[in-house]
């Protein structure tokens, strides 16, 4: 990257700033390409790629075609058959510029590369001796010089030659048309794909893997070759991949009568990669962490996130493959519309509450502080320095509740006959969100002018609701008022176009007739409800229908009452986490404490709800009725990130503090009736017998150990015997997980302790498994009590940790310093000082992991006082250094000035 490297200071004035790139001005390409040939040549010490494309100018006559390219050795290049001399082309470090060309031509160029070099991981790189590549967003122009851009779409034959011993497995995007061997020992496959497609959807793989196979039939009566690709060793961990796959691909048919197109889908486990996964056509390259899982190795939340990004990239085959975006403005086009359907399929095969509340809580502990930081953009940026800073929660996550509301608005049928319109109208097209939006007003012939805002305005937007209630008329009345915040570069934001969705409840439940689906378009709309007997408590928002922060001054009561009697199981849940950050606002402010007095009363009147949800049946088992899933999530404090959202000063330590107390005072309280769910879940789920990753097992397990740790925490001596005893015995990694972090948790620290011992059995037992030891090195770092960054820095020393290895990063430094609130802002800097040093390590290499890496210090400016400066005196170290211009922008919006 030293050609792209840039200096940074940002307190002196910065000189070399890198140049923005704006969505206003787009210009379609001058060329297209109609055809590409290529050609790798595989050596240790380079690989050779041979491009010969067909070109056609698209554009005016005197236009010169220019190519991106980085860190490539120009060998050859040819232009209809004849050399091109040095003086009819200039090519500086990221381009090759030709003019003068005819109107039709071939063109064809011969590069070097050195993918062993190549620790950026973009382009073709080598992970664990075997080839591989990462395109999108603008890798390809590593690997040859070509019009890196989305809206440029071929037809792509793909030949690798290499040594068959150490790479007896060559593939490519498409189906294989054609294999042969040569004298030398090496060999050749040759691959084609039919459907036009840009070049960051290029993929190829060379190593040595074992293949897990299987077929499906679709809808038409075609049959489709299934191969997951890995290391022998964890072939039998490929299985449950391969049943989402199928269950993914029945589901895309059903649903969205969308069939698969080639006569072959691959996937390829890598260890070193830098996304979760890539949905290149046909051959979709996945992080080892997003394809294997197998119970004694991963938890059930693992089982689900494969499910879920298995479908994810399979959906992508018509949601962003058949039909991509124009340009990377658009990139929510493909990512939010394809997360709203894997979101939709998991809702399918899993609990659909649970789902709901899971996608809301990253939502709101996440994405929801992107939009209150500098780093806030739309959904449809306006402007980026580099593309990979905008792989973000608010395209991704924001960019799936944009679809989500559009069919709440438009109803499913609708929604659906919008859906088919896009694809029919767009197929083997590079198209704009706006594409989208029209195609849904066609099909259903709703305006969608004013819903447009929310593609074009960033920041969370604010619902305020009033009330009242007139006794003698029986009528109810809510007033709800919207506006969005100011955000960098955005102010005086417009009124959008949004779903509320309400019901009304009293002492019996939800009134019957109360649930709406109410439209809001203006800055205040008034909503009125006749013939009520009492004055009624709202659930607003159930389901969380639109991705906005509700302002309502709900009682005590109120809370407690949709807790246990709402039907909607996600705002249940809300009301709890809604209590609960009353309770921890009070305690941090002064007003309340939680150990005495009017606080413990609150207090109490919590645990009476929860005790209620915990309770057995006649029989002391689990009763059947009850969906154990969602009593585990009513039982969770929220998310540190979430509660520091909720203050406009953030007092880490008193944040830390409150939280601690909470926790303290309900397991005291919940303690000997989480003993009891224990030991009867656990009774339940060893008569059920083998292990099965289905809802109703996961379900059972989550309570179970939810229990497990709220008895841990409550000091009962028992609780650690039953912790040991389950580590020990458990038959799956959710179990045995459960227990190590509970312990870890809540133990003693000393090398006696049982925590401790636990630590070096795990490791000990699981040290050849890599995912396993990723989640070893996570369990000593985000724990609260544990001296956390001393074990870190002891973990970095380990054999197990490898610095240049995304996952094993992740798993160490990032979980320190996003999932461990408590230590990673102790006061002195401390945490801050490492992760200034990590970026500042990872930037010359990998400056996406490194860019991704600085999230923590998203909020920096609303923590109080040494906090804020400690970070900023990082933060301007780190800006003046030489930077990549990926860590670049994010640290030059994370010190610019609020406004700017």
């Amino acid at each position: 990257m030293a050609d792209k490297r840039v200096q940074a200071d940002l307190e002196q004035g910065v000189t070399n700033k890198p140049s923005a790139i704006l969505r206003s001005d787009y210009a379609a390409p001058a060329y297209q390409v109609d055809k590409v040939d290529l050609s790798f040549e595989l050596f240790d010490e380079k690989t050779v790629v041979s491009n010969t494309m067909q070109l056609r100018r698209v554009g005016s006559a005197d236009a010169p075609l220019q190519l991106d390219g980085e860190q490539l050795e120009l060998t050859e290049l040819v232009l209809n058959g004849q050399p091109l001399p040095a003086q009819s082309y200039l090519q500086d470090d990221h381009s090759l510029t030709i003019d003068t060309l005819p109107e039709k031509f071939e063109l064809r160029i011969v590069c070097e590369i050195d993918p062993a070099r190549n620790l950026a991981l973009e382009g073709l790189y080598m992970s664990d001796g075997m080839y591989c590549t990462q395109c999108e967003a603008e890798g390809f122009r590593r690997i040859t010089y070509y019009l890196d851009r989305p809206d440029v779409m071929s037809v792509f034959t793909t030949r690798i030659t290499a040594q068959r011993s150490r790479f007896p497995v060559l593939l490519a995007n498409g189906n294989k048309t054609a294999q042969g061997d040569l004298e030398d020992g090496r060999h050749w496959v040759e691959w084609h794909d039919p459907f036009k497609k840009p070049c960051y959807l290029f993929a190829m793989v060379a190593g040595e893997l074992a293949v897990v196979e299987d077929s499906f039939q679709t809808v038409s009566g075609r049959d489709v070759a299934l191969q997951i690709f890995a290391e022998q060793k964890d072939l039998p961990k490929c299985k449950h991949a391969m049943r989402s796959l199928k269950a993914a691909m029945r589901w895309d048919e059903q649903k969205y009568g969308r069939e698969y197109d080639l006569d072959l889908y691959m996937i390829v486990a890598v260890d070193f990669f830098n996304m979760g996964a890539m949905e290149n056509k046909g051959l979709n390259i996945f992080n080892t962490s997003c394809v294997l899982a197998e119970q004694r190795t991963q938890t059930d939340a693992a089982f689900q996130r494969v499910e879920a990004v298995i479908a994810h990239e399979y959906f992508h085959n018509w949601s962003g493959n058949r039909v991509t975006c124009r340009d990377w403005f658009q990139l929510s086009l493909k990512e939010g519309f394809t997360v709203f359907r894997d979101a939709c399929f998991s809702a399918d095969m899993n609990s659909p509450t649970v789902k709901r509340i899971e996608d809301v809580s990253l939502l709101r502990s996440a994405q929801f502080a992107e939009d209150a930081g500098p780093m806030a953009h739309p959904v449809r940026p306006d402007s980026f320095i580099e593309i990979s800073n905008f792989y973000t929660l608010t395209i991704y996550e924001k960019g799936a509740e944009v679809i989500r509301m559009m069919r709440t608005l438009l109803g499913p049928e609708n929604f659906r006959r919008g859906a088919d319109l896009y694809f029919e109208r767009h197929d083997g097209q590079a198209v704009t969100c706006e594409d989208f939006i029209v195609a849904m007003e066609a099909a259903s012939g709703v305006d969608l002018g004013q819903f447009r805002r929310w593609y074009s305005q960033a920041g969370t937007p604010v619902l305020n609701v009033q009330d009242a209630w007139d006794e003698a008329a029986g009528r109810y009345e809510i007033i709800v008022s919207q506006h969005c915040p100011d955000t960098p570069g955005q102010s005086g934001k417009l009124p959008l176009h949004m779903p509320l969705s309400i019901a009304l409840l009293d002492d019996s439940g939800v009134i019957e007739g109360s649930e709406q689906l109410l439209q809001l378009q203006e800055a205040t709309q008034r909503f009125a409800f006749d013939g009520l007997q009492q004055r009624p408590v709202p659930s607003l928002l159930r389901g969380f229908s639109a991705p906005v922060k509700l302002e309502y001054h709900y009682s005590d009561a109120g809370l407690l009452l949709l807790l246990h009697g709402e039907q909607d199981g996600f705002s249940r849940w809300d009301a709890g986490q809604r209590y609960m950050l009353l309770l921890i606002r009070g305690q941090v402010t002064g007003e309340l404490n939680l150990e005495q007095g009017a606080g413990l009363e609150k207090v109490s009147a919590l645990v009476s709800v929860l005790l209620g949800e915990l309770q057995l049946d006649a029989d002391k088992r689990w009763p059947a009725t009850r969906d154990a899933a969602l009593v585990a999530r009513f039982i969770e404090i929220p998310e540190y990130s979430y509660i520091a959202e909720q203050f406009e000063e953030i007092d880490a330590p008193a944040i830390t503090g409150a939280v601690r107390t909470l926790q303290q005072q309900l397991a005291a309280a919940l303690g000997a009736q989480c003993k009891a769910v224990y030991h009867a879940l656990r009774d339940s789920l060893a008569e059920i017998g083998a292990y099965q990753p289905d809802a109703a097992q996961i379900g059972l397990r989550s309570l179970k150990n939810a229990a497990l740790a709220y008895w841990l925490r409550s000091g009962d001596s028992d609780s650690v015997a039953a912790a040991a005893a389950q580590f020990a015995n458990a038959d799956n990694m959710t179990d045995q997980y459960a227990a190590l972090s509970a312990m870890v948790a809540s133990g003693s620290r000393t090398a006696e302790a049982p925590a401790a011992q636990a630590l070096n059995d795990f490791y000990a037992q699981w040290h050849s498994e890599s995912l396993v030891v990723n989640q070893w090195l996570s369990v000593q770092v985000v724990n609260d009590i544990d001296p956390a960054l001393d074990n870190l820095r002891k973990l970095q020393a380990h054999n197990a940790y490898d610095d240049s290895n995304p996952n094993k990063v992740r798993a160490l430094v990032g979980a320190f310093c996003m999932r461990n609130f408590p230590r990673f802002h102790a006061p002195g800097g401390a945490g801050y000082e490492l992760l200034a040093s990590e970026v500042l390590r990872l930037d010359p290499v990998n400056p996406q992991l490194a860019a991704r890496l600085l999230a923590p210090f998203g909020l920096w400016r609303r923590f109080s006082g040494q906090q804020r400066q400690l970070m900023r005196d990082k933060l301007q170290a780190i800006a003046r250094a030489d930077l990549s211009p990926d860590v670049f922008e994010v640290v030059s919006k994370l010190l610019a000035e609020p406004g700017q």
